[in-house]
């Protein structure tokens, strides 16, 4: 099976890049609403619609939501690509729709996608927000979860570029984790279903992203979503959707999100969870903060009439401005890197820095400056 063509054949076009709202959705799930698979299952704060899409008759109950984090829409690009790819007409979709029963909630949280925060209108994080349940959101999640009953839980999310698998220099493209159930972190039934899992993608794509999948940090707190579900007992996998190169779109990362979801669907219909592979789960390197979006090294700067040669780094910051996202950098570091890797590295060789505020860098301005006068970065960037 070609993965790569499937995505091709069945990618959403309609959504692209990374602010995605309820305007963009609503026409695709009325689209794919062809036998009452639609419904308004709840409100969010601000009183948006939050959408529940149900497909599958088949035993095994698979519970996926995106945008529990407003600002997290690769999953959610995904996840359509995937309900497109189920509405199709493969052999492989009907022996997925024979043997699941999914529920789909392409997007928990509208306020925080329309306002592109993590958070919801209330501020709230709904990913640390699943004991207490204070927010119309978390409260329906938990409903919809207990009333589902689902074998599965299929946790989508974005994660920064700052994270790197280990110490290799290579993005954490994709990252994954079978959440902790119990602060000891042990390994029952449920989380070995959702470990087995895991082994089943990354021993598929890892061929097609060498190195470019880590394992998220599985410390418990019970209140995360991920680990309340497995604690109550339904297998729950967290799928971190992260950065490759030059893709800030995530339009590649899309791509192996859905070819993930295929590849896991696969892997039962093919008996292939049913062993213990807690040690090829355990060889997934895990994922560290190592990353910055830019590195400039040996720069020259002159302070207070004194030269030294140091080093400093740039962060994008996602900006909502005018409805527009827009990606704008800033100084996030000054000095020793070691130990740090970059999107985009320049090395400066010596050459002098300058900039139209004080001459040196500091923390938090915009990182447009220039380089012995004539070479001119915007936004991080060289101006070419």
């Amino acid at each position: 099976m070609d993965l790569e063509q499937l995505h091709q054949t069945y990618k959403e076009s309609s959504i692209s890049g990374r602010y995605i709202t309820l305007k963009e959705i609503e026409p695709i799930l009325d689209r794919l609403n062809k036998n009452n698979n639609l419904e308004i299952v709840g409100k969010s704060v601000e009183n948006r619609p939050i959408y529940g899409y149900k497909i599958g008759f088949g035993k095994t109950k698979v519970f996926l939501w995106s945008q529990m984090h407003g600002n997290e829409s690769t999953t959610t690009k995904a996840l359509f690509d995937f309900l497109n790819f189920l509405n199709g007409d493969t052999a492989l979709a009907k022996q997925f729709l024979n043997n699941f029963t999914f529920l789909a909630i392409p997007m928990l949280n509208p306020d925080g996608a329309y306002l592109y925060t993590r958070a919801n209108a209330n501020s709230i994080d709904l990913n640390r927000d699943s004991q207490d349940l204070t927010q119309p959101e978390s409260k329906l999640l938990r409903a919809l979860f207990e009333n589902f009953k689902p074998d599965y839980c299929y946790n989508l999310h974005d994660q920064r570029t700052i994270f790197g698998v280990d110490t290799t220099g290579i993005p954490a493209t994709l990252s994954f984790l079978a959440p902790a159930y119990n602060e000891e972190r042990e390994i029952n039934e449920n989380r070995l279903k959702a470990i087995n899992v895991i082994a089943s993608i990354n021993g598929v794509m890892r061929d097609y992203l060498p190195g470019g999948i880590g394992r998220f940090d599985d410390s418990f707190n019970i209140n995360c979503i991920g680990d309340t579900f497995q604690f109550l007992g339904a297998a729950t996998i967290l799928f971190e959707a992260g950065h490759f190169p030059d893709d800030y779109a995530r339009e590649q990362t899309r791509k192996y999100v859905f070819m993930s979801l295929i590849v896991s669907f696969q892997a039962f219909c093919e008996n292939d969870i049913v062993s213990n592979r807690y040690s090829e789960y355990l060889n997934i390197p895990q994922n560290k903060v190592v990353f910055y979006d830019f590195i400039y090294k040996n720069v020259k700067i002159n302070y207070d009439g004194i030269e030294k040669i140091t080093n400093f780094a740039a962060q994008y910051k996602e900006e909502l401005i005018d409805n527009n996202l827009c990606f704008n950098a800033y100084i996030s570091e000054i000095g020793n890197l070691d130990g740090f890797f970059a999107h985009h590295e320049y090395d400066a060789k010596g050459a002098t820095y300058s900039d139209d505020y004080s001459n040196f860098p500091k923390l938090d301005q915009k990182a447009n400056f220039m380089l012995d006068k004539n070479i001119i970065f915007v936004n991080g960037l060289i101006k070419k």
